[in-house]
């Protein structure tokens, strides 16, 4: 079992990329030393020695960069040339000296392991192998040289590779790891940003309503003026409550209650408002989206129309939760208006709503009302629920619950 310093560990318990590297280099430094160990215990003819430690030198430095990342992405014209010098001075000691070190073969292994398609790669490394038995039939015909040779050639090829490999899979998970943590810094900043329009939106959108309200009324009616402004500091203290809901990355919402409340608000402002939530108890994670869509809904209708009727129903069909939120302030005859081209506002809702399995539409009807609809299924009763993580890098809700909650 290795154990790694402090210094040379991740928080994890993963090894850094640098150790993982500098392992590998003492291990082919390890097999180089050890070849030209077996060089000058041999010592066989006055020139064996000098050319046999060079060709030894230069099939560690060929190895050191076919272990590099950068070999993988090497053309092959280039693995090829490389390749074929690394076995040229592999087989040099053997075809002047007769001599041959399981090392060196073992790194050409290992070489063609990394850089070559596995069927190739494995068809040259059996056939380094079968060379290296070859050689000891040849010279050293007693079965502990060959089991030796065919053994040496072959472990050598597979360490190298699996050592490589690890290495190169060590940087690759720091280097995941890292874009990970990036891509969560990116995913809360959306849902950061998500929420503060969807929540702040509509209690901007309430604190101005009645502002304007209250500044028509502070001469004629001072003592609706101050119930008004009552209304304002309670709004306002909400939206600092649902600032710090957001900052704690959760927030539970009840589309009854949002029901109330836009109700409330908008006779306030002299806005024939209906009211209608009749689909049941709901999954806290869901009725938080259904609540959101309700406001934003508002919102954008207190911003983009003039209305003079609003309509707010919740109902359930075959298993389908419907919400709709319509009005009668519709600008243009348009029949039909894009999620995408609707602002953030929709695109978010559309984001949430598609979390849950559900649809989002928004469209001007014959009638020239302006409908904002979501379906979404309600889950099995007693299940537990978790929203999908929303396309394209955005986020649904942060916890699961229990349905029966």
């Amino acid at each position: 079992m290795a154990v790694w310093s402090p210094d040379e560990v991740r928080g994890d318990g993963f090894p850094r990329p640098r150790l993982a590297r500098y392992i590998l280099l003492v291990v082919l430094t390890g097999y180089t030393v050890t070849g030209i160990t077996n060089i000058l215990i041999e010592k066989q003819g006055s020139g064996n020695v000098p050319v046999s430690i060079g060709c030894m030198g230069v099939v560690f430095a060929i190895q050191i960069l076919h272990s590099s990342r950068r070999a993988l992405r090497w053309p092959p014209a280039l693995k090829a040339a490389t390749l074929g010098t690394q076995a040229v001075f592999t087989y040099l000691p053997l075809m002047l000296y007769s001599q041959f070190w399981g090392g060196m073969g073992g790194f050409l292994g290992g070489s063609c392991l990394l850089l070559l398609p596995q069927r190739a790669a494995w068809s040259l490394v059996a056939a380094i192998d079968l060379g290296a038995v070859a050689y000891a039939v040849h010279y050293f015909p007693t079965a502990a040289f060959i089991s030796y040779y065919c053994v040496s050639v072959l472990n050598t090829a597979l360490i190298t590779f699996g050592l490589t490999r690890l290495a190169q899979l060590v940087v690759e998970l720091h280097a995941m790891r890292s874009e990970m943590a990036q891509m969560a810094v990116t995913q809360e900043r959306l849902r950061f940003a998500r929420d503060l329009h969807d929540l702040l939106g509509y209690s901007l959108s309430s604190i101005t309503l009645k502002s304007e309200l209250t500044y028509r009324l502070v001469l004629k009616q001072p003592g609706r003026a101050q119930s008004e402004l009552a209304g304002i500091l309670e709004i306002s203290r909400q939206a600092l409550a649902d600032v710090r809901a957001v900052a704690s990355s959760y927030r539970a919402m009840s589309l009854a209650r949002e029901a109330d409340a836009a109700q409330s608000m908008l006779n306030e402002a002299e806005i024939d408002t209906s009211v209608d939530i009749c689909c049941g108890p709901l999954p806290p994670a869901l009725d938080t989206v259904l609540a959101t869509t309700l406001r934003e809904g508002v919102t954008n209708a207190l911003r983009h129309s003039k209305m003079q009727r609003c309509r707010i129903a919740a109902t359930e069909d075959e298993g389908r939760i419907l919400l709709e939120v319509a009005n009668d302030g519709a600008v243009g005859k348009a029949r039909g208006v894009s999620a995408r081209k609707g602002g953030s506002g929709l695109e978010n809702l559309a984001a949430r709503v598609a979390a849950f399995d559900g649809a989002l539409s928004a469209r001007v009807a014959e009638d020239g009302w302006f409908r904002l609809e979501v379906r979404v299924p309600r889950p099995p009763a007693g299940a537990r629920v978790k929203a999908r993580p929303a396309a394209g890098g955005g986020v649904g809700e942060h916890r699961d619950h229990d349905l029966a909650g």
